[in-house]
């Protein structure tokens, strides 16, 4: 550059050229340079926009350093590209002062910033002196992402800030990494942070989330980091790359218009990162109610005793007890040269130099271990201070830690006993045999689970073919519809059919998310409703003829015109006194969420004047996920609504009957809104 005569020419940018290089956190030894295009940054600062609602309006106040990716592309090319004020400040300055930044939102007017949790646990620290007079009320979104998200640090900031005008919404734990520009996840406006309380032996043990009572002994809080952002999509899958169906931990992956292609320069770990169009994140995750909630990292799983331990629940634990360093404390599974197999490590900084002091603080340790884990660690380290490796970033480096403890340049420990031996190849044998035997049982029951549906339709088509009459019809696939379900092992539960009237004609409306919706509407309710369903079925005889004698429906998707003519069919239908069950999402997709709703049922029933009840499935999206055909064991619930009447037979009381029901669905079925605004996933209709 020095030597070239004149300015540069620079030329324009294409959307598909690179824009930088962002070099991943921890790769300060294996340098990672994530290539990202100004395509893919415009995309993921278009989409946290949108899921924030940011406007020119708005206020950013950021510390974090320019060369973090939240600081650069979060703060900086985000507040750019909306024409928002950004306020910078120092990070040395928000580290030797913490109140600064709070100051900074007060001054200022600040609505939005974000910082990882440390940041927010810093500021619990503060003296009521130094926050006289605060006030945070025009805050409106305080994320809290790039490391692990504490609920205890989130639940202890929205109470002590509370009393400076802090709404607890405005806490929004966010996921994101380098491979997807910054931001992946994101939870929903005006909503706060939403803890799930698991039974730890079930997620050791099992890799499942299961429910814990607020008072259940062994229950671990996970933090809700929210939905993926428009545009984007993510799974959880198992070892053998099947999704996995909620609140099952696996491995989390992405794709979207945000990820980028791959590895500067480094074909290898390029091919690594992808998983056919997917992108493995390295993290370990599961999904409950249309959530992301992060369990740990791939790589840092330790598998000890045949359990899963996730470090950072014990790093937590420990670093909240008193002489240890908060945040400053490692757990890692290393190689023990005796008995050939790993090792649990515990490395925690402290500043305790008095031997008996150091004695007690090692014996308070070992009881936390027990408390939080249900073992102690095969070795504990108390160092110095900065002993643990870190990033530049502040997360901690624990694949850096084993690697320093096994070359010997870490404290020295306590050696296994020869007697251990077995123990440990036994620890190490057990989960792997465990997982081995429950994929096998998987795999068994998904053939069987086919094997039953194949011979129930070889077996019903014909008798169905044969009866003329649709209520004939409905009750002899109804019956098999049941004994389908309960052949699987499929529990069934059916509530408010109170609130289905005995007679007259009604319209339901039930969410779609599975093509397993049809067959337990069948078994879930009392009386026939004939089936409202796309007429590109017309094309196949044998769905033809099946429907048909059920008393079906087909409807026109593509052609606006014939779908108007359909609804006004539809209505006729209605008011002649037949009941119609619409899906009125008009197709579904493998993310949780309740999708826009079409007019169709809405419009028959103003027309026709009759009440409308929904009805929402779950259980179904799990069992038999879009773009699979891998069932899952698991139950499935039907809930009807109270019925819903309309306020006139116009449009505009059909538009109003429609956002009534929506609204009911949304509260009942406990999935995100992914209404165009509320992050809606670009994906193709299965």
């Amino acid at each position: 550059l020095r030597g070239a005569a004149g300015a540069p020419r620079v030329g324009e940018a294409e959307a598909s050229e690179l824009a930088f290089l962002q070099y991943t956190s921890g790769s300060t030894g294996r340098p990672k340079g994530v290539v990202l295009t100004h395509a893919n940054l415009l995309a993921n600062i278009r989409a946290m926009g949108e899921a924030v609602r940011a406007e020119a309006s708005d206020v950013f106040v950021s510390w974090l350093p320019l060369y973090h990716d939240m600081g650069l592309i979060g703060a900086w090319l985000g507040s750019l590209y909306f024409s928002i004020p950004l306020v910078i400040m120092s990070p040395l300055r928000f580290l030797a002062r913490p109140a600064q930044w709070l100051w900074a939102i007060h001054r200022h007017g600040g609505t939005l910033s974000a910082a990882p949790n440390f940041a927010y646990e810093l500021c619990l620290r503060l003296d009521d002196a130094e926050l006289a007079g605060l006030d945070l009320s025009r805050w409106r979104l305080g994320w809290n992402g790039a490391e692990p998200v504490s609920p205890l640090t989130i639940r202890r900031f929205c109470e002590r800030f509370a009393a400076y005008g802090l709404r607890p919404e405005c806490m929004a734990p966010v996921y994101g990494l380098a491979e997807c520009s910054v931001g992946l996840t994101f939870p929903p406006l005006g909503r706060p942070p939403r803890l799930d309380r698991i039974r730890r032996d079930a997620l050791q043990r099992q890799g499942r989330a299961i429910p814990a009572g607020p008072q259940e002994a062994g229950g671990v809080e996970m933090v809700a980091v929210g939905h993926p952002l428009p545009g984007h999509q993510i799974r959880i899958v198992d070892p053998s790359g099947r999704e996995l169906p909620e609140r099952e931990e696996g491995r989390l992956q992405f794709q979207g218009p945000s990820a980028t292609s791959g590895y500067f320069r480094h074909p290898e770990l390029t091919r690594q990162l992808f998983d056919g169009a997917w992108l493995n994140t390295g993290d370990l995750g599961y999904m409950a109610g249309g959530d992301l909630f992060i369990t740990g990292r791939t790589k840092d799983l330790i598998i000890r005793g045949g359990r899963n331990i996730h470090p950072q629940e014990l790093e937590e634990a420990v670093g909240s007890l008193p002489g240890v360093r908060k945040g400053c404390v490692a757990v890692f599974a290393a190689t023990d040269r005796q008995a050939g197999t790993e090792k649990l490590v515990l490395l925690a900084e402290t500043r305790e130099r008095e031997p008996t002091r150091r004695r007690q603080l090692a014996e308070a340790i070992a009881r936390c271990s027990l408390d939080v884990i249900g073992m102690r660690a095969d070795e504990l380290l108390l160092a110095p201070p900065r002993t643990v490796p870190k990033t530049s970033s502040g997360k901690l480096r624990r694949s850096a830690c084993r690697e320093l403890y096994e070359q010997g340049r870490l404290l020295g420990g306590a050696r296994a006993l020869p007697w251990q031996w077995l123990r440990l190849v036994g620890a190490a044998l057990r989960p792997a045999w465990r997982r081995g035997v429950r994929r096998l049982g998987d795999g068994v029951y998904a053939g069987y689970a086919w094997s039953l549906l194949v011979l129930a339709s070889v077996l019903t088509w014909p008798l169905v073919a044969v009866t003329a009459q649709p209520h004939g019809c409905w009750s002899l696939v109804r019956r098999v519809a049941r004994g389908v379900l309960r052949l699987s092992a499929t529990g069934l539960r059916v509530q408010g059919l109170d609130n289905l009237p005995a007679q007259g004609p009604l319209v339901l409306v039930a969410n779609h998310a599975s093509y397993l919706d049809g067959l337990v509407l069948m078994a879930a309710l009392p009386r026939r409703c004939g089936f409202v369903v796309k007429a590109e079925l017309l094309a196949n005889p044998f769905a033809r003829l099946f429907l048909t004698r059920l008393g079906s429906e087909f409807v026109e998707r593509s052609d606006h015109r014939q779908g108007i003519a359909d609804a006004r069919r539809l209505a006729g239908r209605v008011a002649a006194g037949q009941s119609r069950l619409f899906f009125p999402e008009g197709t579904f997709y493998r993310m949780p969420g309740l999708q826009p709703f079409h007019l169709g049922a809405f419009t028959a029933a103003a027309e026709a004047g009759v009440a409308v009840v929904p009805v929402i499935l779950g259980g179904t999206r799990s069992k038999l996920r879009a773009g699979t055909w891998f069932p899952r064991r698991g139950d499935i619930s039907v809930t009807l609504a109270a019925p819903l009447l309309p306020d006139g037979s116009d449009w505009q009381a059909a538009v109003a009957l429609r956002d009534r029901v929506r609204q009911r669905m949304l509260l009942a079925c406990g999935e995100p809104d992914l209404a165009p605004g509320a992050g809606a996933p670009d994906e193709r209709p299965q």
